[in-house]
């Protein structure tokens, strides 16, 4: 009977099992790869955008909504999401009054231009989210595939053998089955990343449609002396 230690196994796994660890590998390492890259974007776009908020809300209380650009524009504020919609807001509110607009078409113009942005900030945000739901859901299926060959390559090695019995097939199945094992773990992985991404996407679209709806509101008490 075969050790059962992982290298003895490696050894006598069949090369579509070796290759569906190469797979499960590259889809954990990819995991891994999105998820930390996200959080350190998210992280950033979290702190850059409280700053932000701090800076400009003075600003917003005076109505001074060249001052309000040109903050937002700052470089040091290039990965908040905030700053994204706030300047396409501000921008086309600025554009409307040198357009010399109705006020009622300033507001509507200004509001479809952030929502514009933030589309725009929410495509950024999922990116890779796609690839990590599908490893989530695949892993164990990619990894089942290979624990398939490998329980038939068990059961060859038993007819050609002539032997008989559990004992015979016994090391073969635990070699085929440490694919499924593999799946499961790199689908784990993948999904805990993917949902709390996912919370932390909420959480930014209800920050930017929060921003968006203040910044509105104070243009419309500022024209109306509220």
């Amino acid at each position: 009977m075969h050790g059962m230690d992982l290298g003895t196994m490696w050894a006598s796994m069949g090369p579509i099992p070796k290759g569906v660890v190469f797979v499960l590998l590259f889809m954990s390492i990819y995991s891994i790869a999105v998820g930390v890259e996200r959080i350190y974007v998210y992280s950033k776009a979290k702190k850059q955008s409280r700053i932000l908020l701090q800076r400009i809300g003075e600003l917003w209380q005076e109505g001074k909504i060249a001052e309000s650009i040109k903050e937002s524009s700052d470089k040091k504020f290039k990965n908040s999401h905030l700053a994204k919609v706030l300047i396409a807001g501000l921008n086309e509110l600025e554009f409307q009054e040198d357009q010399k607009s109705a006020y009622s078409e300033k507001v509507e113009s200004a509001k479809r231009a952030i929502e514009r942005a933030t589309i725009k900030g929410l495509v950024e945000f999922r990116r890779g989210l796609n690839g990590l739901a599908t490893i989530g859901s695949t892993g164990p299926f990619v990894g089942l595939f290979g624990t398939v060959f490998g329980v038939i390559t068990a059961f060859q090695g038993m007819a050609t053998a002539g032997s008989a019995g559990i004992g015979a097939v016994a090391a073969g199945i635990a070699e085929a089955l440490i694919t499924t094992g593999f799946g499961i773990l790199v689908a784990v992985i993948a999904v805990m990343f993917f949902n709390f991404l996912l919370n932390k996407v909420d959480i930014f679209t209800g920050e930017m449609a929060n921003a968006s709806s203040e910044l509105i509101d104070h243009y419309i008490k500022k024209r109306t002396g509220a």
